[in-house]
């Protein structure tokens, strides 16, 4: 431990943290380096040898012609092999430029009409092409999980959130998006000078903030109460009669050969398409071309040539304060982890996933369950009628864990060595029909919504799921050497977070079923809105040190901060139940969990597990970014202020009033 490292009686995060945060950098190319990222990076070295691996198999013909490979691991090889390939080949890159989005750009320069711009942005959207202001997409009804309806979601925006647009501390992002809008319309050749780039600027800038003033705030878009709007089709196009054009380019209009027959619709925000329809007539229908070839343009820059490239870093260099491109071999990596995941998520769990880590992430998930079973019989402020029903979606929990039972089929996606641009189009059109499908083959429980290789974990509140990818199951957070104390501080309280996310302001609303159904009685509701609303006090005052003037949004992150809360605090229940029924697992450290001073120590190692997980360096355009629009809370915040609600902890520290890491017992938060 460094000299100047605090106790943790002041500074837990610090006290941890200390010597790493002194002898580690954020590397260059970076916004923030931590514990993550640290697996990140393996994982992407791990990756990245799979994927040069996979590129030596490609037969000559394969590297120069179109091709279709099988749904085997043999395929998976000759797909990811062809992408990287096509994303290495910097040559044909260059020599190509903006070519390969030509012909789209002449279709969206014939548009005369707002009714022509819906249709060719509902075309192009089917396609993969582009996104459009309408986010599309086929998830399950929050009212009826067993079914897939399509949903219709606010979008339109080039900056991170609608903020951007109104607030002045974000002033310098806007001008820095003005630029990189200015440098695309310029190098793509649209605007023929430095005017008229300026000009086209101008009017996208105008345009997007007309639109972001239609849209709700990060806060409300949380809520899924008010964002479950369900329409039939005809009260759709009824109160939105421009969206049957769109629907039209989407080929999912009444009566069309395509039609995926979601006779219902679910919008997520009413007030934004009342808001859309009217700027789709009052605005000029060349500002809705030049938007849309900015977002052609926009998201395909990171794949064309090197002045495109480097336009696109620049600008986000402004949001996240990286100093160097990342390497084509990672920004390699990162796309076909992105777009073919499972493909290489099947050769990477073969090579390094080991399966008896399923069997103690099993008995981990069991102890969380259990403690979180005991809590919630226990809960003095829950009644005997909620509390039955949120046992009852606890025992219906589905813990995922490794990897899936089946893998995603790619096999009908053309690949083309020679045709990056190409290739990842017909791959977003494959992922956008294989969406649609589910309306009308309906939900997939088996299916994964991250990839075995991601560092993370997550929880689906429509399916009730938990799931956790192999790669997380490294140091810090789980190792089987591990004492027992380490591993419920860092992966059980992982698991506890996911399990929380159930029960949280938002996964509280779900029942065992993933049905939006209120199973709460109205006095134990407002007695566990009561306590998040002094959770979101006590994180309200909170900024980041990389960050002082940007203080945390309370209400944003109050999701993860009870997940956070009721996941420390019952992993530490669960470890106690572990090692009561397993006395053994720290007899080798000569300790005694019945023995109070053993039991300090065994917490310290408990507490000082979770400190670790959230150790990170992040540059300060990273951190305002992320307060602004993370519904997570700073990292420092996720170990501190976590761990003063917990009593445990300032037994095991013997703090006092006067210490910084000090809360008076009746300010200390207890959920779950």
């Amino acid at each position: 431990m460094t000299t100047t490292a605090p106790q943790p009686t002041q500074d837990l995060y610090r006290h941890v943290n200390g010597d790493w945060m002194e002898n580690n950098t954020i590397p260059a190319d970076r916004g923030t380096y931590g514990a993550f990222m640290e697996l990140h990076d393996q994982s992407e070295i791990a990756v990245h040898d799979i994927l040069e691996s996979a590129a030596k198999e490609l037969s000559k013909k394969q590297r120069k012609h179109s091709f279709h490979a099988g749904h085997s691991d043999e395929g998976a090889k000759l797909r990811i092999g062809a992408l990287f390939t096509a994303m290495m080949d910097e040559k044909t890159i260059e020599a190509l430029g903006v070519t390969p989005l030509w012909e789209t750009l002449d279709k969206i320069s014939e548009i005369e009409t707002p009714q022509e711009f819906l249709k060719l942005t509902g075309k192009l959207q089917r396609k993969g092409i582009v996104g459009g202001p309408v986010g599309v997409g086929a998830m399950p009804d929050a009212g009826n999980p067993d079914r897939v309806l399509l949903h219709l979601i606010q979008s339109g925006l080039g900056l991170p959130d609608e903020s951007y647009y109104r607030e002045e501390k974000h002033a310098h992002v806007v001008d820095a998006y003005r630029t990189y809008v200015e440098k695309l319309f310029l190098l793509s050749g649209i605007a023929p000078t430095e005017k008229r780039a300026h000009k086209m600027a101008k009017r996208v800038l105008e345009l997007e903030t007309k639109i972001a003033e239609q849209h709700w705030d990060i806060v409300k878009v949380r809520d899924a109460v008010k964002r479950y709007n369900l329409f039939t089709r005809k009260e759709l196009l009824k109160k939105f009669p421009s969206v049957i054009h769109w629907l039209k380019g989407m080929k999912m209009a009444p009566g069309q050969k395509h039609d995926n027959r979601s006779e219902e619709i679910v919008v997520w925000q009413p007030d934004f398409f009342t808001g859309f329809e009217e700027l789709l007539q009052s605005e000029p229908t060349k500002s809705w071309r030049t938007w849309l070839k900015l977002h052609l343009l926009s998201s395909h820059a990171p794949y064309l040539s090197k002045d495109f490239v480097e336009a696109d870093f620049e600008f986000n260099k402004v949001l996240t304060g990286t100093e160097e491109l990342r390497p084509r071999w990672k920004r390699a990596v990162a796309l076909v982890n992105s777009t073919l995941g499972e493909d290489v998520g099947r050769l990477y769990v073969a090579r390094h996933y080991t399966e008896s880590h399923r069997e103690h992430m099993d008995e981990l998930v069991d102890a969380l369950q259990q403690a979180y079973r005991q809590s919630i019989s226990e809960l003095p402020w829950m009644s005997k009628k909620t509390r039955k029903k949120a046992l009852e979606k606890l025992s219906k929990f589905n813990p995922m864990v490794g990897y899936p039972v089946k893998w995603h089929d790619y096999s009908d996606i053309k690949m083309n060595a020679t045709d990056l641009i190409g290739t990842l189009d017909r791959i977003s059109e494959h992922e956008f029909e294989d969406n649609l499908s589910k309306i009308e083959d309906g939900p997939d429980p088996e299916e994964w919504h991250m990839s075995p290789q991601t560092v993370n974990a997550y929880y689906s509140p429509l399916e009730n799921a938990i799931v956790f990818p192999a790669a997380i199951l490294q140091p810090p957070f789980f190792s089987p050497e591990a004492t027992p104390a380490q591993n419920f501080g860092g992966i059980g309280a992982v698991i506890g977070h996911e399990i929380g996310h159930g029960f949280d302001d938002q996964g509280s609303q779900y029942d065992g079923d993933g049905a939006l159904n209120n199973w709460w009685t109205d006095e134990d509701r407002e007695a566990f809105t009561e306590r998040t609303r002094s959770l979101v006090d006590q994180y309200k005052v909170l900024a980041p040190s990389e960050a002082p003037e940007h203080s945390v949004n309370g209400e944003l992150t109050l999701g993860e901060n009870i997940g956070d809360l009721g996941g420390l605090g019952i992993s530490h229940k669960a470890l106690y139940l572990y090692l009561e029924q397993n006395p053994e697992a720290v007899k080798a450290q000569g300790l005694d969990p019945k023995d109070p001073e053993d039991r300090k120590t065994i917490d310290r190692q408990f507490f000082e597990s979770w400190a670790s997980v959230w150790r990170q360096l992040i540059r300060p355009e990273a951190a305002i970014t992320r307060v602004s629009t993370d519904p997570h809370s700073p990292n420092e915040f996720r170990a501190n202020q976590v761990v003063k609600n917990l009593d445990a902890f300032h037994e095991a520290y013997e703090t006092e009033p006067g210490d910084s890491m000090w809360l008076d017992p009746k300010e200390r938060v207890t959920i779950w």
